[in-house]
C-alpha cells in the first residue's frame, strides 16, 4: 500500500518536482528564492533587485557589496549616514545589489527639491519595498509576480518572473504605469551589475550586438567623450583598446554608451570568465531597449560606502544612453539620431521584457557570436 501511494504521488506531481519558491536570507537580506533544480534566482523585496543567479554551489556573477546592506526603505540618517554617505546616492547605496531597475530616471536627481523628497540616484523604483502579488508553481514553470508603488513619482512598476523547469534561464516581463493625469518623459533602464569573483579586470569578457558608441566625460580608463565602433576603442594614453575585456587600469573607471544594432529586433550581451567557466547573458527587444551602457569601476570611487574597494561591471540597457538624470536626457534629446528618453501618456501602461541565462563554458571559450531566441529559449552561438 505504501509503495502504491508513493507511486501515485510521483505520478501526480512530475513537473513540480524541483520547482520551489522559498523565503530566505540572501547575503543578510530577506529574499524570495526561485529554484528549478538547475539554477537559483534570488529577488529582494527591498528595492526589487535580482541579487543572485547561479547554479547550485556555483559562483554568483551578480555584484554583492563588500559592506553590509539594508533595505533602503528602512534607511535611518542618524544611524546610517556615517556608513553610506550623506549624499543623494545613500538610499541606493544602502540596498544596492545585483540587477536593479532605474526608473523613472537614470542617474542623479535633477534638483535639490528632488533630493529633499528622497529621490536619490536612479529614481524611486530601486529604493522602495516591492510586494509579492502572485506565485504559481505549475507543472512546467514557476511564475512569480511582484510590484512596487512609487508614491513620490506617481507610478506603479511590476515584474513577472517565469522560471521554466529544467532550464538555465528565466524570463522577465516588466510593466510601468503612469498614474498621473498628464503625459511626461521618463528613463527606463535595467542596471545589471556584476562583481567579484566573476568580474576581474583583464579577464571578464563582453560580447554584445552593439554597433557604435561614445565614452562619457569623466571616463579615465579610456579616452573620454570619444566616439568608437564596437568593440574597438581608444585607451587613455591614445593607443588602440579592445573594449571586450574589463579595462585593467587601476583606480580608474569607464562608462561607454553603446547603440544596439538597429537591424535586429532582439539584442543580446554576454559576459564570461574563462577561469570560472561561467557565462551569463541577457536578451531583450530593441524597441524598448536601443541602448546598452558598459560601466566599469576599478576601485576609483573613494566616497563611502565604496571607499576605494569596489570592482564592478554594470551592463545597463534601456531607453537612455547616459546616467545623467531625466532633465539632462531631455535636454540632450538624442544621440546618433536615437532618442535619449521617451514619453508616456496620462494613465498609460507600458511593457518590456528580458531573458537572463547562465551557461557553463570551457576554459578555451573565445566569445559569443550571437544569441538567438528559439521558441522563447536563448541559444548561444559561440565564435
Amino acid at each position: 500500500m505504501r509503495i502504491a501511494v508513493l507511486l501515485i504521488f510521483a505520478a501526480l506531481l512530475p513537473g513540480q518536482q524541483g520547482l520551489t519558491v522559498t523565503e530566505e536570507k540572501v547575503y543578510g537580506r530577506p529574499a524570495w528564492v526561485l529554484s528549478n533544480g538547475v539554477i537559483r534566482v534570488a529577488v529582494l523585496p527591498g528595492g526589487g533587485h535580482i541579487a543572485e543567479v547561479r547554479f547550485p554551489g556555483g559562483v554568483n556573477p551578480m555584484r554583492v557589496p563588500h559592506y553590509p546592506t539594508i533595505d533602503p526603505d528602512t534607511y535611518d540618517p542618524a544611524r546610517d549616514d556615517a556608513i553610506y554617505g550623506a549624499n543623494p546616492h545613500k538610499w541606493l547605496s544602502a540596498g544596492y545589489m545585483g540587477h536593479l531597475l532605474c526608473f523613472p530616471f537614470y542617474g542623479p536627481p535633477s534638483s535639490t527639491y528632488e533630493e529633499k523628497a528622497q529621490l536619490g540616484n536612479h529614481g524611486e523604483a530601486p529604493i522602495v519595498r516591492w510586494k509579492e502579488v502572485e506565485r504559481d508553481i505549475g507543472p512546467d514553470a514557476i511564475t512569480f509576480r511582484y510590484r512596487a508603488a512609487l508614491v513620490r513619482t506617481q507610478y506603479t512598476v511590476e515584474r513577472t518572473i517565469r522560471l521554466p523547469r529544467g532550464k538555465a534561464y528565466f524570463q522577465v516581463e516588466e510593466w510601468i504605469e503612469n498614474l498621473a493625469n498628464y503625459d511626461r518623459p521618463y528613463q527606463w533602464m535595467q542596471h545589471a551589475t556584476f562583481g567579484p569573483p566573476f568580474i576581474e579586470p583583464g579577464q571578464t569578457m563582453l560580447d554584445a550586438s552593439a554597433t557604435r558608441g561614445l565614452t562619457a566625460q569623466g571616463t579615465t580608463s579610456l579616452q573620454p567623450n570619444t566616439e568608437f565602433t564596437w568593440p574597438r576603442g581608444t585607451a587613455a594614453d591614445g593607443t588602440p583598446a579592445d573594449l571586450r575585456p574589463m579595462q585593467t587600469k587601476a583606480h580608474a573607471g569607464t562608462y561607454s554608451a553603446l547603440l544596439m544594432d538597429p537591424a535586429r529586433t532582439v539584442q543580446f550581451f554576454t559576459l564570461y570568465h574563462p577561469k570560472h567557466r561561467l557565462l551569463i547573458g541577457y536578451t531583450y527587444p530593441t524597441e524598448t531597449n536601443p541602448w546598452l551602457a558598459d560601466w566599469q569601476e576599478n576601485r576609483r570611487n573613494t566616497s563611502p560606502p565604496w571607499n576605494g574597494q569596489v570592482i564592478a561591471r554594470g551592463m545597463e540597457f534601456g531607453n537612455s544612453p547616459f546616467a545623467e538624470g531625466l532633465k539632462r536626457a531631455v535636454e540632450r534629446g538624442s544621440l546618433f539620431g536615437v532618442p535619449s528618453y521617451n514619453w508616456i501618456g496620462a494613465r498609460e501602461k507600458r511593457r518590456t521584457e528580458f531573458t537572463v541565462f547562465v551557461e557553463k563554458i570551457g576554459e578555451d571559450y573565445r566569445g559569443t557570436r550571437d544569441v538567438r531566441m528559439e521558441g522563447g529559449e536563448p541559444k548561444l552561438v559561440p565564435r
